[in-house]
């Protein structure tokens, strides 16, 4: 007979022994953020080592919570790209909102199932209530909807899943996708797992700004559509991961519109410019697009995992995602409610809109607006002077790509040296610019070409971190030899 005294309460804590634990914790956090600004913006010094060192058995007894904390904070976390750090302008770095974390936490300690919309009506509709702002944000009309995901991979995928489910039969294999040759690897990805064949992604040259060739994409498609083949849909982008690149949208929808295609935009780094003027003008067509794929944890400067599939007529996402079980509450009916579950791939999931939700709540929409804005004219102010080293150096440095975002790419040039030479050059640049760490910059290759690039989306980024970061390309400028 099993009674009471058999049972094992250790991971039953007290609202006293929870508040112990999460005090721990904040002095640990606490700490960290107020001294964002002074730790390094990336370490990789003994890495392999201290990864090895975090490789152990199953623990059969407890440790102290003081002591996992000290250990985590003190050593595990100090080897890392601090993604969080204002001197971060490598990739296309997420913000961590402390705020959103606060958020997780609520959202954890609640556990509350929000997939079927009756098991938390309310949650639920705080969750579609925070698409519906995203929809605003883009210029949705009323019938647009969506889901957040994990990031812009799972945006994409589930884009290109609700394409093909929306445009092509059964048999799918033949449909062509079209997109350009500087789309983020995970649209190819995308289309892999969607259960196409790699060579059904056709990837288009572009201009010397970096966006798609419409005229080449139209001439591709009408050639296949003359050798009897299948096209099916178009990836736009919004801000490539390059160079910041905006295709021509407006001209993508007309093709699209023309052919029958869907139209899909990767907007994951740069679709929530459209919260400024600039971003507006710039991206002029994206509210004709089928489906677009956001960031939140890129434009919005929350954590890592918060992405966002949007689609112009939620009935598409229905079409490619409802299924339902026997031990299925009844779906809604009503247009203002939504099963997530219906239109989106998990059953199982967190609670992700509060992350959104809750700080946008605390502040409004105005400090997001403002804080776009500022990262738009920081990477101006870097252009001007990244083009003023010109009047103080013997070489040449060179603007590759002329910002249209919060990206630039720039590179030295040397007389005399040919392309591999450059790359070694240009190598050593960006390593002598990183060396002190209190800023990080990332390259790339844009037609052969090896570049480095500076993008301002962090949200602790301001313009005395970009004047260090350009003194150290300054300094680095005057070491390389």
């Amino acid at each position: 007979m099993i009674s009471d005294r058999d049972c094992d309460l250790r991971l039953e804590l007290s609202g006293w022994q929870f508040r112990q634990l999460v005090d721990l914790a904040m002095e640990h956090i606490v700490a960290h953020i107020d001294s964002l600004p002074e730790q390094h913006a990336w370490n990789s010094d003994g890495a392999a080592d201290l990864a090895r060192s975090v490789i152990e058995p199953l623990p059969t007894d407890g440790s102290d919570a003081a002591d996992i904390f000290q250990k985590f904070f003190g050593r595990y976390l100090a080897t890392t790209y601090n993604t969080a750090s204002p001197g971060y302008m490598a990739f296309v770095p997420g913000g961590g909102l402390p705020q959103s974390a606060v958020a997780d936490l609520i959202a954890g300690v609640i556990n509350r199932y929000v997939g079927v919309w009756i098991a938390a009506p309310a949650l639920a509709q705080i969750e579609t209530t925070v698409i519906r702002w995203f929809c605003d944000i883009v210029g949705y009309p009323k019938q647009g909807g969506g889901f957040l995901t994990t990031g812009g991979s799972l945006a994409n995928w589930s884009g290109l899943v609700t394409a093909r489910r929306c445009r092509l039969p059964d048999d799918f294999q033949s449909g062509l996708l079209y997109t350009s040759n500087q789309a983020h690897y995970s649209v190819q990805k995308a289309a892999m797992l969607a259960g196409f064949p790699t060579k059904n992604v056709c990837e288009i040259a572009v201009d010397s700004q970096f966006r798609v060739r419409v005229d080449l994409l139209a001439e591709q498609i009408a050639a296949d559509r003359a050798l009897g083949r299948t096209p099916f849909a178009i990836v736009g982008h919004a801000g490539t991961v390059n160079t910041g690149a905006v295709d021509a949208l407006d001209a993508l929808a007309d093709l699209a519109d023309q052919e029958g295609l869907w139209l899909h935009v990767d907007a994951a780094y740069g679709g929530f410019f459209m919260l400024t003027e600039r971003g507006q003008r710039l991206m002029k067509g994206i509210e004709r697009a089928d489906s677009i794929a956001l960031d939140p944890h890129k434009g919005l400067f929350l954590p890592f995992g918060n992405g966002c599939l949007l689609v112009r007529n939620l009935d598409h996402l229905k079409q490619a995602h409802s299924l339902t079980g026997e031990y299925m509450p009844p779906m809604q009916d009503e247009p203002d409610f939504v099963d997530f579950c219906q239109i989106s791939p998990e059953l199982s999931r967190d609670f992700r809109g509060l992350r959104t939700w809750l700080p946008i709540k605390m502040h409004g929409i105005e400090p997001f607006r403002n804080n776009l804005n500022e990262k738009l004219d920081l990477t101006r102010w870097a252009v001007e002077q990244l083009r003023s080293i010109n009047n103080e150096i013997d070489d040449e440095l060179e603007i590759v790509a002329e910002p249209q975002l919060s990206i630039v790419a720039f590179r030295l040039l040397r007389q005399g040296l040919d392309e591999p030479q450059l790359t070694r050059l240009n190598e050593d640049l960006r390593e002598k610019i990183n060396r002190n760490r209190r800023v990080y910059l990332t390259p790339t290759i844009l037609d052969g070409r090896y570049v480095i690039r500076i993008c301002v989306i962090q949200f602790r980024t301001h313009l005395a971190r970009m004047k260090e970061c350009l003194q150290e390309i300054r300094k680095a400028i005057g070491k390389v030899s």
